[in-house]
């Protein structure tokens, strides 16, 4: 199993934020990447990124990527929320897993993200070796992870808008879901 890491919202200070951790139960990375790829090109994308895509083409995009075998699992915050805790938060009570070969972030990320979550696995007595940062454009597993952050913290921001009919597409993948979390101190 490899994990790829995204978040939406962390520097709001209204709505809500989500961490997204999504699983890819493929038996090998570039059988994921390749699958991927080919939805992006069928959609005549370059790369898909939840805020540069309009609602048809993230609909599209839903609708191919739900019959790949993964699972999704996230965690939302309401805002305002310090990120350094609530990514801490979610990676305790979301990341239960042991047995995986790597989890993924964004190369981009600020280095705190990547402290976090290598004190997070040593906390549950994982390697942090397991850790590894990609470059976003060029991982469409990131795109994956990008995507669901971005329709959580869409759909529960205004659940009646465009986001509540993708969410009943992409829910389906969504195997477990965590409100809150605030910690205060």
């Amino acid at each position: 199993m490899i994990i790829f890491i995204d978040e939406s919202g962390i520097h709001k200070q209204i709505d809500h934020s989500t961490f997204a951790l999504v699983h890819i139960s493929f038996e090998n990375k570039e059988m994921a990447e390749a699958r991927l790829k080919e939805i992006e090109t069928n959609l005549r994308i370059e790369s898909f990124h939840w805020t540069e895509h309009s609602w048809k083409v993230r609909e599209k995009f839903f609708k191919s990527v739900v019959s790949l075998p993964f699972e999704v699992k996230i965690a939302i915050f309401r805002n305002p929320v310090s990120p350094a805790k609530a990514l801490s938060w979610s990676l305790q009570h979301v990341l239960v897993e042991k047995h995986f070969r790597g989890i993924y972030i964004d190369g981009k990320k600020p280095r705190w993200v990547e402290y976090q979550i290598k004190k997070a696995l040593r906390d549950k007595g994982v390697s942090v070796a397991k850790l590894k940062t990609v470059r976003y454009q060029g991982s469409f597993c990131m795109h994956l992870a990008d995507a669901f952050a971005g329709l959580s913290r869409a759909y529960y921001d205004n659940p009646e808008e465009k986001a509540k009919n993708l969410w009943k597409i992409a829910s389906k993948k969504i195997t477990a879901q965590l409100l809150g979390g605030q910690t205060d101190g």
